[in-house]
């Protein structure tokens, strides 16, 4: 197994607590919503409360993007981040023009990061079938 270099390691440290935090976040949230009549700046605050953790996600990808001294490494996760933009740019479009024809109803905006990650981890799977399909055979 690879051991994992400087970047990689403080990008665990500080993603790992954002998402259990954005866990623990979202299943408070959504309990209180459950069992509380919310309403005005304290329903304001309770939505945008899931957010700041993944917001603080973003922060740590731009912060290894960064960080991360091999250039190779750094250079694979651009594509891939590239790819996922692309793919999220070209499938809200499609759908927006579906929906803006009554087509298609509107989806839940705050998907966008997750399907953006989605699309992120296919590219970087297609970027490895490229890479094993077009390397010499050893």
């Amino acid at each position: 197994m690879e051991r994992r270099n400087l970047a990689q390691r403080r990008y665990l440290r500080r993603f790992m607590p954002l998402m259990v935090s954005y866990a623990m976040i979202l299943i408070g949230v959504s309990a209180a919503q459950r069992h509380g009549d919310l309403a005005g700046a304290t329903l304001g605050a309770m939505s945008v409360l899931p957010a700041i953790p993944l917001v603080g996600v973003i922060i740590v990808m731009g912060l290894y993007l960064r960080e991360e001294r091999d250039e190779f490494v750094r250079n694979r996760l651009v594509m891939a981040m590239l790819g996922g933009t692309g793919i999220l740019l070209a499938a809200t479009t499609v759908w927006g023009f579906l929906e803006n024809n009554g087509m298609v109803g509107h989806p839940p905006t705050f998907l966008a990061f997750p399907f953006w990650c989605g699309a992120m981890g296919i590219t970087q799977c297609a970027m490895a079938l490229h890479d094993r399909l077009t390397s010499p055979a050893e």
